[in-house]
């Protein structure tokens, strides 16, 4: 089983979905070099493995992206997932106003949840805003969920400097026919779950700790990767779009042009005798 994976599985006679999501190396990846202070940190580990696990339904290929927007001392945490679960991030704030230990809509305030999603079959990217209830990411995405799906959800989210992990279950509609406590039951289990314990084992043996009367159908694991690489031929595409004459007035004012990728922690710059190269003969990569 990959370190890194989504893990699909299924309470057998009593249609309640399930899925778990371990990252490791792709959570360190994300927040490498980022010096993130531990509640921001802790708070885009459990965004990441929330995105993960919802993005792991994409039925065709496609991005999406997850993005909470606050007024306060974090004012952004963007997470974007495709198809293939290739995981990207980043967050903003102000260490000036970061109080270490706050709730989470002390350190977001007034805040709203964006969901963008851009499928090769969409005519244009899907977007929708929804206010963010609840007192932590995972009850945030409770709640959306919810609403979006029209299925009851219950999620458990956890992050740390090493791992990032998520529970995810889903109520479905013959639910309550097979076994009318069965939600219920499975949402006391659940509720025993800590977050040293969602951080500290591995998904088939967690489900077999958290569940050990209940027959558990397991699926393939899914891998997931931090995805990032450099890409000069989107950094040329911008710049051709801005026009010779802007690209040669931002060189002149400062003898280079700068772009800054903060999503994947990158900085591109392009120097004055690459600009005959870019413009003349774009389909040239120059680095």
């Amino acid at each position: 089983m990959p370190t890194d994976c989504v893990q699909p599985f299924l309470f057998e006679h009593l249609d309640i979905r399930g899925a778990l999501v371990s990252l490791d190396q792709s959570w360190r990846e994300l927040a490498a070099g980022r010096d993130y202070p531990v509640d921001v940190a802790r708070l885009l580990g459990e965004m990441s493995a929330v995105t993960t696990l919802i993005a792991a339904n994409l039925k065709q290929p496609g991005r999406m992206t997850f993005q909470m927007r606050g007024d306060a001392a974090i004012n952004l945490l963007v997470l974007d997932c495709d198809e293939q679960l290739r995981l990207r991030g980043m967050a903003r704030w102000n260490q000036e106003t970061l109080v270490a230990g706050a709730s989470l809509p002390a350190l977001l305030g007034e805040g709203q949840l964006l969901l963008s999603l851009d499928a090769a079959a969409m005519r244009q990217p899907y977007q929708s805003f929804v206010p963010m209830q609840g007192e932590s990411v995972a009850a945030v995405f409770e709640h959306y969920l919810t609403l979006s799906e029209q299925q009851p959800t219950r999620l458990v989210l956890a992050a740390n400097e090493r791992r990032a992990a998520g529970l995810l279950l889903q109520k479905l509609p013959d639910a309550d026919r097979h076994d009318a406590d069965g939600w219920n039951r499975i949402g006391h289990l659940l509720a025993t779950l800590s977050a040293d314990e969602l951080l500290t084992h591995a998904p088939l043996e967690l489900l077999r700790r958290l569940f050990p009367e209940e027959e558990v159908r397991v699926f393939s694991p899914r891998a997931v990767s931090h995805h990032c690489p450099e890409d000069w031929e989107k950094i040329h595409a911008m710049l051709r779009s801005l026009g010779r004459a802007e690209c040669e007035a931002i060189v002149r004012d400062h003898g280079e042009i700068h772009v800054r990728d903060d999503i994947c922690n990158r900085d591109y710059r392009v120097l004055p005798d690459e600009l005959d190269a870019m413009f003349d003969a774009p389909a040239h990569r120059l680095h």
